[in-house]
């Protein structure tokens, strides 16, 4: 499992935003289409109908976010280590709103933010340009999308380094 830009890549699965556990909202991208996840139902937009694809409301990494994830992690470890029965409960990570226009319609979907402290500009704009990119075509999206999988697939250990995230990016984008 790795992260690269906004995408989990998880084996050969492509998400936006973190990999959905149990019930869990998320958007899965498959050959077919668009896969929206969550409370127990799935919906799929085919790529044929898909023609924008974007994400709002992404977490982007500053200085202040930085310290505030800090200082957040050394405050839960003290009230953990004071009262583990009654500590501190985790708090979700930041949602993002995948927006999907389809035919005549927008639709909304929702994905967790796979990264703690947000993502770096540089990463936000060139996984925006991805997404863009997905939606030009078959052949297009195919392999876009299929380079993501087979890099997923071959991938061992966490994710890369900022720098070879954006070189993988900017390979898919072409």
């Amino acid at each position: 499992m790795a992260m690269v830009g906004l995408f989990w890549i998880a084996e050969g699965d492509v998400y936006v935003g973190a990999k959905p556990s149990g019930l869990g909202r998320g958007v899965r991208l498959t050959p077919e289409g668009v896969l929206a996840l969550g409370d127990g139902r799935s919906r799929l937009f085919l790529w044929e109908n898909v023609h924008a694809l974007t994400v709002a409301d992404v977490p982007v990494k500053t200085l202040r976010r930085q310290v505030g994830a800090a200082t957040g992690l050394a405050l839960s470890t003290v009230i953990n280590l004071a009262a583990p029965e009654g500590g501190a409960t985790e708090e979700a990570p930041p949602l993002m709103t995948v927006w999907l226009a389809s035919g005549d319609e927008t639709h909304e979907l929702p994905a967790y933010s796979a990264a703690a402290v947000g993502y770096t500009q540089t990463e936000v704009d060139l996984s925006r340009a991805l997404l863009t990119h997905l939606t030009e075509g078959a052949a297009t999206m195919a392999t876009a999308l299929t380079a993501m999988s087979e890099w997923g697939r071959a991938w061992e250990g966490g994710s890369p380094r900022r720098a070879e995230r954006e070189e993988l990016l900017r390979g898919w984008v072409g």
